[in-house]
């Protein structure tokens, strides 16, 4: 038997600090916790066979979907389609950009945590069809 994820959001999102952190692994979905300090960004990036839906729940920002840039702010949702250039950038000189972002299909092995961008660089993990449950 099955059981999901339940959480609020300030429990699940807010209440870690880490660049990275996957909460929950499906067969066919993922959701992950982010955090980035200010004036840092995910770093382009293009995920091909991989749509993803970014929420932004605190502080300011900016998306790129290839040619197209988004300012953003708590309670925008952004969607990235399959195989498009994109990046998420905090614009803030003091605030942390606090997000969550939904992978369809999992991108990340389940349970990765990244601390730091430079740690999620450094790591070469990707989904392995292990689920959370």
């Amino acid at each position: 038997m099955k059981q999901g994820f339940k959480a609020g959001v300030a429990q699940a999102v807010h209440a870690q600090t880490n660049f990275r952190h996957v909460l929950y692994t499906g067969s066919y979905m993922q959701l992950v916790a982010m955090t980035l300090p200010a004036g840092t960004d995910i770093g382009e990036e293009v995920h091909e066979g991989h749509d993803q839906f970014f929420r932004i729940e605190s502080g300011q920002g900016k998306v790129l979907i290839d040619e197209t840039t988004y300012e953003v702010t708590a309670g925008d949702l952004i969607i990235v389609p399959s195989g498009a250039n994109h990046n998420v950038t905090n614009t803030s000189e003091d605030d942390a950009l606090v997000l969550y972002t939904i992978y369809a299909p999992p991108e990340h092995a389940e349970g990765t945590t990244h601390p730091t961008k430079a740690e999620a660089e450094a790591d070469d993990e990707h989904f392995d069809g292990r689920t959370t449950e």
